[in-house]
């Protein structure tokens, strides 16, 4: 099995991610923060050393970087954390709807109102849509720090620039950017950054992070226990206790500080300049077969994802067809309408997302297999055609 939808969750896992993950299972039985014994002290001692970790590579403190089960939980945190009533919110034409539905339940429920600007093949262009979309009530800007569907890369340092300049929110989804890019809240002007554990920063599933400048307060999500103020009804009013209730997810945060360290240790640059190879690579070896489109433009700039179709099939047979010969590739709308509109794609496409532990050689078999299967297609045709004119 070669794993290409590695946009959805990277695998395999490096081994000190995995080795981390089973010494979390041995060392780190408490409940961080909750007790004074050995057990939970070390377990605690453990999780701060994660957010240190986490805060130390994003440009944030400790105290303010969250844990959280995912992004979509980091960005509803976020989303229904900072807006109130009355306030406007400007979120882009590629989001995914871990954006688009919280944002759309607040407006449908008269909470808030929301204004959808398009993302331009030009920088210019892109940075002006939001700037006319900006109103004297507009609290944020939402949007992704790139497509989950063509990976096309949006200007967030200037749309942040844009936002500092207006006093407003600038909360960035950086699950498809966070340990393929050098992400950081203070140079990318970004008021709260949330991502994902387990895609880019190699952390198992059920896990996230949501980290905040502390200028736009976040209500609390969820309200319960802290291990913290325990004697107060309310919710803790300081960070992270705010904003994290309940026992928090030990092994994930274990992993998640593994998979930063192997990020670093690796580097971003190596691992972005050998994904981003294998993606121009397989464009490269796909382009000229008759009947694929590439969804990508020469004028843009795109982490590692690429998108496609093959023509007479939809990208949920072809996907289907290639999982059956062992390749693992995402179709569909990847949960993101509003980019496969601006896409002009709205039945989907098939997306092929390496990673670092993808080869050359897995891209090629790929590549031999996309050929077979046009080529199978249109001799089915030519037999279906024949038969037509009996």
């Amino acid at each position: 099995m070669i794993n290409f939808d590695n946009a959805a969750t990277t695998w395999p896992k490096p081994v000190s991610v995995r080795n981390a993950v089973s010494d979390a299972m041995v060392l780190y039985g408490g409940n961080a923060g909750r007790g004074g014994h050995e057990l939970t002290r070390r377990t605690s001692e453990m999780v701060y050393s994660v957010r240190e970790t986490a805060a130390e590579f994003f440009g944030a403190k400790p105290e303010n970087t969250i844990l959280c089960l995912n992004c979509t939980h980091a960005l509803n945190t976020a989303i229904q954390g900072i807006l109130e009533k009355g306030d406007h919110v400007i979120i882009s034409s590629l989001e995914h709807n871990s954006v688009y539905r919280p944002v759309a339940a607040l407006v449908k429920e008269g909470v808030i109102t929301c204004t959808i600007a398009e993302v331009s093949d030009d920088d210019e262009k892109t940075i002006e849509n939001i700037r006319s979309a900006v109103r004297p009530e507009t609290k944020a800007v939402i949007c992704t720090m790139a497509s989950n569907v063509t990976g096309q890369i949006l200007p967030v340092r200037r749309i942040g620039q844009l936002c500092r300049e207006k006093g407003i929110c600038l909360i960035a989804d950086g699950a498809q950017v966070c340990g393929v890019l050098p992400v950081s809240l203070e140079k990318d002007n970004i008021s709260v950054l949330c991502t994902a554990g387990h895609k880019g920063l190699y952390g198992i599933t059920g896990t996230g992070l949501l980290m905040t400048d502390c200028k736009f307060p976040i209500k609390p999500l969820m309200y319960g226990g802290t291990g913290s103020a325990s004697a107060h009804p309310d919710q803790p009013d300081f960070l992270p206790d705010r904003l994290e209730s309940g026992t928090q997810n030990i092994i994930g945060a274990a992993s998640v500080g593994a998979g930063i360290d192997f990020v670093k240790k690796k580097g971003i640059k190596n691992i972005f300049d050998h994904e981003n190879r294998l993606c121009n690579l397989f464009i490269r070896s796909i382009k000229d077969i008759p009947g694929v489109t590439v969804y990508r433009k020469k004028n843009l700039s795109y982490v590692p994802i690429v998108s496609f179709n093959i023509e007479g099939v939809s990208s949920e047979e072809a996907a289907e067809y290639l999982g059956r010969k062992g390749f693992c590739l995402r179709a569909g709308l990847h949960c993101a309408p509003l980019a496969h509109k601006s896409n002009n794609t709205p039945e989907g496409t098939v997306r092929f997302a390496p990673s670092v532990f993808n080869s050359d050689r897995e891209v090629m078999v790929l590549v031999d297999t996309v050929k077979k299967y046009v080529r199978n297609l249109k001799n089915s045709k030519k037999v279906l055609n024949l038969f037509a004119e009996m």
